[in-house]
C-alpha cells in the first residue's frame, strides 16, 4: 500500500450490452469495477452504458481516446453478430485484428473435449488489436485485450462475471502496475461504522484528515463508510492508517472495522475466536439473517442453524413459544423476541442466539407498533434481552436494516462483554 499513485488519472468505464439498457440484467460491473479501481488509486472519472452498436461504440472511443488515461470496456467480445466491441474499436484506432494462435489452440482443444466443431465465428474471439496483448481467459472462450499507445491505455474485458473478475485480478492489475498506471497496493483506507449518520460522522472525520486528502461517504442499510484517499497529498499508507486510527478512536462503539468486512463476518470472527456458537430464530426477516451467515466461508464452525417461524403456529410448534404469551403480547413484541431467542439456544444447543420479529410492511402494524417496528431478541450465556427499533423504508429495506441492526447489537455486546460471558459460562 506504500506505493500510491500521486497524479489523478482520468478513467472511463464503458459497459456494453443491450441487456443492460433493456433492464434484463443489473449493471454489477460498474459497481465492482468502481470499487476495484478505486483501491488501486484509479477512481472512475466517467462511466457510460452503450448498446451492442458499432456506431455508438466507435463514437465513444473516438471522442474519448487521448482524453482518458485508462479506458475499460466490458462486454461485446463474444462470437455472435451483436458482439461489436473488438471490431469497432480496431476500426476507430486504425488497427488490424491479429489472430492469437495460442488462444485459438486453447479454444479448439476445449471444443474437442465437449464434442463441438470450432466455427470461424468462434475463432473471431481469438484476435487482439495490433500491438496489443491477449488476456488469458481460462473460465471462458473470449480472451480480453490490453493495449497502450502512450496516450491511452485500453482494457477490454468479457461480459460474464465469472470471466471478468479473475481476468481483471490476474491479467489486468499486474500490467497496470508494471506501467505505473495503478498502485501496487490499496490507495485508500475505509472506516466502516454503524449507528451514526453520515452528517455527524463527517463532523467527526473532517477535522481529522490531512490537507490534500480526499474524503467520501457511502451509506447502505444503516452502514456508513468513510473513505479517505491520498488525493493530492500523495499520502503514504502510514499516514492513511494514522488518520483511520484517529477516526476509530473518535467514533467509539460505532466503529465496525477498517476495510470492507460485513457485520456478519465480524460476528463470525468474534465467535470463532471465543470458540462459541450461535443459532437464529427469524420471523419477519424470513431467513435473511441466516443467509448473511451462510455467505461467509467457514461459518459452519460457529453457526448451527436457523428456525424461520413466520406464522404463530410455527412459533408454537417449532420453537415452543407459549400460546398464552402470543395471546397476551402478540408475535411482534419484546416478550416474543426474547422467547424466540431463548428457544433457539435450547433447540440448537448454542451459546448465543438472535431473533427477529416485526412488521416489515406494507400491511400490518398497530398504533403502538406501526409498520417498520422490529423487536430483536438476544440470548447469551448470561441472560436474554430484547430491543425495539424502528426501520424506515420499504419491505426489503426494513428486512435488511433489521438484519444489520441485530448483527451490530451482537457485535457491540461481544466486544464489550464477550470475555465476561465466557468466564461466567465456564
Amino acid at each position: 500500500m506504500d506505493s500510491i499513485i500521486k497524479c489523478q488519472r482520468e478513467v472511463l468505464v464503458i459497459n456494453i450490452g443491450n441487456e443492460l439498457l433493456d433492464g434484463l440484467r443489473e449493471n454489477g460491473h460498474l459497481l465492482w469495477l468502481g470499487e476495484q479501481l478505486a483501491r488501486r488509486g484509479l477512481p472512475i472519472t466517467r462511466s457510460v452504458v452503450l448498446r451492442d452498436d458499432a456506431a455508438e461504440i466507435s463514437e465513444e472511443i473516438k471522442k474519448s481516446w487521448g482524453k482518458y488515461d485508462l479506458i475499460v470496456t466490458t462486454g461485446g467480445l463474444g462470437p455472435t453478430s451483436d458482439d461489436q466491441t473488438r471490431a469497432s474499436i480496431a476500426k476507430v484506432l486504425g488497427l488490424k485484428l491479429e489472430r492469437v494462435e495460442s488462444a485459438a489452440k486453447n479454444l479448439e482443444t476445449l471444443f474437442t473435449k465437449i464434442g463441438r466443431k470450432v466455427s470461424p465465428a468462434d475463432l473471431s474471439q481469438c484476435t487482439v488489436l495490433e500491438g496489443g496483448e491477449s488476456l488469458s481467459n481460462p473460465h471462458g472462450t473470449a480472451p480480453g485485450i490490453f493495449y497502450c499507445d502512450g496516450r491511452t491505455t485500453l482494457v477490454m474485458l468479457p461480459g460474464p462475471i465469472l470471466e471478468l473478475h479473475p481476468m481483471y485480478e490476474n491479467e489486468v492489475i499486474p500490467r497496470l502496475c508494471s506501467i505505473g498506471c495503478a498502485s501496487d497496493g490499496e490507495a485508500y483506507v475505509q472506516v466502516r461504522t454503524f449507528g451514526i449518520g453520515a452528517v455527524p460522522l463527517e463532523q467527526i472525520v473532517r477535522p481529522l484528515i490531512i490537507e490534500g486528502m480526499a474524503l467520501t461517504f457511502g451509506t447502505h442499510t444503516g452502514i456508513v463508510d468513510a473513505r479517505i484517499t491520498s488525493g493530492t497529498s500523495g499520502a503514504c499508507s502510514k499516514k492513511l492508517c494514522e488518520v483511520a486510527k484517529s477516526i476509530r478512536d473518535a467514533v467509539g462503539d460505532d466503529f465496525v472495522c477498517t476495510g470492507h468486512s460485513c457485520l456478519a463476518t465480524i460476528v463470525v470472527e468474534q465467535l470463532r475466536s471465543m470458540e462459541k456458537t450461535i443459532a437464529l430464530a427469524e420471523s419477519c426477516t424470513g431467513g435473511l439473517l441466516a443467509d448473511s451467515f451462510t455467505d461467509i466461508p467457514g461459518a459452519s464452525k460457529v453457526f448451527a442453524g436457523s428456525a424461520v417461524c413466520y406464522s404463530n403456529d410455527a412459533k408454537i410448534n417449532i420453537l415452543g413459544i407459549s400460546e398464552c404469551l402470543l395471546a397476551q403480547h402478540g408475535a411482534v413484541s419484546a416478550e416474543c423476541a426474547e422467547a424466540m431467542a431463548a428457544a433457539a439456544t435450547e433447540k440448537f444447543g448454542t451459546d448465543y442466539a438472535l431473533s427477529v420479529t416485526g412488521f416489515a410492511g406494507p400491511g400490518g402494524g398497530t398504533d403502538e407498533n406501526p409498520v417498520g417496528t422490529v423487536f430483536i431478541g438476544y440470548a447469551t450465556p448470561t441472560g436474554v434481552w430484547s430491543k425495539k427499533v424502528f426501520m424506515h423504508g420499504d419491505r426489503g429495506q426494513v428486512k435488511l436494516r433489521a438484519v444489520n441492526t441485530a448483527l451490530d447489537w451482537m457485535r457491540r455486546h461481544i466486544t464489550k462483554y464477550g470475555v465476561e460471558d465466557c468466564i461466567r459460562r465456564s
